[in-house]
């Protein structure tokens, strides 16, 4: 089937079969690595992306499902060299070690602050509980999101 949507403001129409996942039309179709299959089960959130804004686990949604829509990966955040506040976040606070959950939970982080600008450490440690790292015990990546709404907190008063 053709499907037509836009990734990372790019517009794009490709043959595809019905059944395939957005996770694999991004990584074999797009060329994208960002957003990993981790766990086929939507537990880890290794492949969380923004669909419209909102982050989406991608293995649960079918390309055709994505149609019509925007889809943001990790790869499509930085604009003009700079990178987006959270992924600056994630960079300063050492909010990764292996690096195979950052993606995800970049994209969740995301979502989050985008649905609340304002969080509390409990409220970001419940809303990027559906991503798993097997890595960091979280202490680095919650602060990383905090520092991130301080970011924004700071841009929005300059």
């Amino acid at each position: 089937m053709q499907v037509e949507l836009t990734v990372n403001g790019e517009r794009r129409s490709d043959e595809v079969e019905p059944r395939m996942l957005l996770v694999h039309y991004l990584r074999d179709v797009c060329g994208l690595r960002a957003a990993n299959v981790g766990c086929d089960t939507t537990s880890c959130g290794a492949c969380t992306v923004l669909l419209n804004g909102e982050s989406v686990k991608s293995c649960t949604v079918l390309v055709a499902q994505a149609a019509g829509q925007e889809v943001i990966t990790t790869e499509g955040l930085a604009s003009d060299g700079e990178l987006h506040p959270v992924q600056r976040a994630f960079r300063a606070e050492h909010g990764l070690q292996c690096g195979f959950c950052t993606p995800g939970m970049v994209m969740a982080a995301i979502g989050l602050l985008a649905e609340n600008p304002h969080p509390t450490e409990r409220e970001v440690r419940e809303g990027l509980e559906g991503n798993l790292c097997r890595c960091t015990g979280y202490h680095n990546i919650v602060r990383a999101v905090l520092a991130a709404a301080r970011e924004a907190d700071a841009e929005v008063t300059a």
